[in-house]
């Protein structure tokens, strides 16, 4: 794919977050059209209520054939699908990735993961995960759907 076509989207999308802010989705650095920083704060009468937390989007040449790498930066919120890393358990950013998907979308998807949650607690394995894991989460073998 063409830098030109991914350029074109990013701006589109950056574009679109600008003029259709939402209460709960802030954007913050996005001077690099490679890399962004955006603010996600917790929904009202959720776990998560008032709380900030910080994504980052790294977006690779494919971009949107390819997903994003997104991981929670600083403050990690404690849920049982987000390690302490900042590493995030969620299948749209891996396996079930689809180009029609945009920063938005996968920031209200990040928003309905945390408002459902029933109680904060850290991934199965986090502290065994986090030594063991590269930096990009793209390189982690995800399971989904599994139990443990």
């Amino acid at each position: 794919m063409s830098t030109h076509i991914r350029t074109k989207r990013l701006l589109r999308e950056l574009r679109e977050l600008k003029r259709s802010p939402s209460a709960h989705i802030l954007l913050g650095d996005t001077d690099s059209i490679d890399k962004w920083t955006v603010c996600l704060r917790g929904v009202e009468g959720t776990l998560y209520e008032d709380e900030k937390f910080t994504l980052t989007f790294d977006f690779p040449a494919e971009y949107p054939l390819e997903a994003p790498i997104v991981v929670f930066s600083g403050k990690t919120p404690i849920h049982p699908h987000v390690y302490s890393n900042g590493h995030i358990c969620l299948s749209i950013l891996y396996k079930h990735w689809c180009p029609v998907l945009t920063v938005d979308a996968i920031c209200q998807s990040l928003l309905s993961m945390l408002s459902s949650c029933e109680k904060k607690k850290r991934p199965h394995q986090d502290s065994v995960y986090v030594k063991q894991a590269s930096e990009s989460p793209k390189d982690t073998l995800w399971l989904f759907d599994a139990l443990f």
